[in-house]
């Protein structure tokens, strides 16, 4: 043979000396991420500790691990525990130790509450670098797929037949009982343990249709003011015009819980939702965040069980440390969270809303970009009108196109390049944590870029 290749002599390569400063270079995200737990203050987390027990882990080896492998798009214990064995990065995190996976996920449960004020630390770090200085924000929410299957939910038309279904069968039991001494008992029954297995079942059914009523009850009152301001909108446009308004007049709500509303044994927090890469339907939660247009930093952060964005405004707001990092000047957010109780909330909390009033339809050419704003809305204006206005505005344009760059390209490497599609944990407590240290590792890979 002719050609000469370059061959590798593996049994000498396993007997090699190799130090993993040789495998990490300086501006390795791993070097960063540790640099970054070092200064951050964990005494919160060691205070949780108590003074008997086997010797633990230290929290900034635990951490350091959770961060950098949430950062790389790892989020099994497991594959935590295995990658602290076999992957350079993680050793060097590690410092040469092997936590279990045991250790690694019951230190995610038990500090979950910590995280929200690491996720502050850490803005203030970016501040302190000069990276961060807040200015205009973006705020959009994706569905997370929950850890549960929709086969395990059942719907309030079907909890109201197997609630009837049971009762009939636990009293033919009884009836059974009382005629076991007069007629033979089928083979193999035990009768205690049957009508206990229907009663347990009755009692979860009763906490399901409690849960499903008192959903409802909330979701009434929120479509009722809906319905107000739709009406009052329309009012004020005919008392205005002289006009009856175009179209049909919005339908007043049904109250009361619907057939289709559904319960989910598994994890009772989540909700059917629409799943937007397949159309279709299945359990989720809501995860919010706000991005800082300039840095693309998240300075705020949400989960919530609401199909929709109309709520989660308030909650994402406040949790942006503005004591901390300053207060926004502007948000820009899409059509899905207009709303005047949103409009109120956001100028409330000196936020200058961009909130846009429907959707644009697309390709519509340089002339609609271009365009002049036109004459300001009439006295008396609806606050949709006055906001449309306020979009077609210079300003407006220049603020609200930022959002579909500087949002969703956040949210899409969280789903698409870190792979973030489902929840770990369960219950609403629990992925709001998760979601805090998906942020937080998000924050830290963005945080790791500025500052090369």
């Amino acid at each position: 043979m002719s050609r000469q290749f370059i061959t590798a002599d593996r049994q000498a390569t396993l007997e090699a000396t190799v130090r993993l400063g040789d495998c990490l270079p300086q501006g390795h995200l791993a070097r960063f991420i540790a640099d970054v737990v070092d200064s951050l203050d964990l005494s919160a987390l060691y205070a949780r500790y108590g003074t008997r027990g086997a010797m633990p882990y230290s929290p900034d080896i635990l951490l350091s691990l959770l961060v950098y492998a949430y950062a790389n798009g790892v989020f099994s214990s497991r594959k935590i525990e295995q990658a602290a064995r076999d992957t350079a990065a993680y050793r060097f995190l590690a410092g040469n130790l092997t936590p279990d996976h045991d250790t690694l996920a019951n230190f995610r449960r038990t500090f979950l509450p910590e995280l929200e004020g690491l996720f502050v630390q850490v803005l203030l770090l970016a501040v302190e670098m000069g990276v961060l200085k807040i200015g205009n924000i973006s705020i959009d929410g994706t569905k997370i797929h929950a850890d549960a299957s929709k086969s395990k939910a059942v719907s309030y038309k079907r909890l109201k037949q197997l609630q009837l279904q049971l009762e009939a069968e636990v009293k033919d039991l009884f009836v059974l009982a009382e005629q076991a001494d007069k007629s033979a008992v089928p083979e193999g029954m035990d009768l205690p343990k049957e009508i206990a297995r229907r009663e347990v079942r009755l009692a979860r059914l009763a906490e399901a249709k409690a849960a499903l009523e008192a959903r409802a009850a909330e979701a009434d009152a929120l479509e009722q003011a809906e319905y107000a301001a739709k009406m009052r909108e329309r009012e004020n446009q005919q008392t205005r015009t002289g006009k009856k308004p175009g179209g049909r007049p919005p339908t007043p709500p049904t109250p009361g819980p619907k057939d289709k509303d559904q319960y989910n044994f598994t994890d009772p927090d989540s909700r059917i939702m629409k799943n937007s890469k397949d159309a279709g339907f299945d359990q989720h939660y809501n995860a919010q965040a706000a991005v800082d247009q300039e840095s693309m930093l998240i300075v705020g952060q949400s989960v919530s069980a609401h199909a929709n964005d109309q709520q989660e405004v308030a909650p994402t707001v406040a949790s942006i440390p503005k004591e901390k990092i300053g207060t926004p000047s502007a948000a820009a957010l899409d059509c899905g969270f207009f709303s005047e109780d949103n409009l109120k909330i956001l100028q409330e909390a000196g936020i200058e809303p961009y909130i846009a009033t429907g959707r644009d339809p697309h390709c519509q050419g340089w002339q609609a970009y271009f365009a002049e704003a036109g004459p300001p809305p009439p006295e008396g204006a609806t606050l949709r009108e006055k906001m449309a206005y306020k979009l077609r505005t210079a300003l407006g344009k220049a603020i609200y196109r930022r959002r579909k760059c500087t949002i969703e390209p956040v949210i899409g490497q969280i789903k698409e390049v870190l792979g973030f599609r489902q929840f770990s944990l369960r219950g609403l407590l629990n992925v709001s944590g998760e979601w805090c240290l998906v942020c937080l590792g998000m924050n830290l890979r963005r945080l790791h870029v500025l500052a090369a």
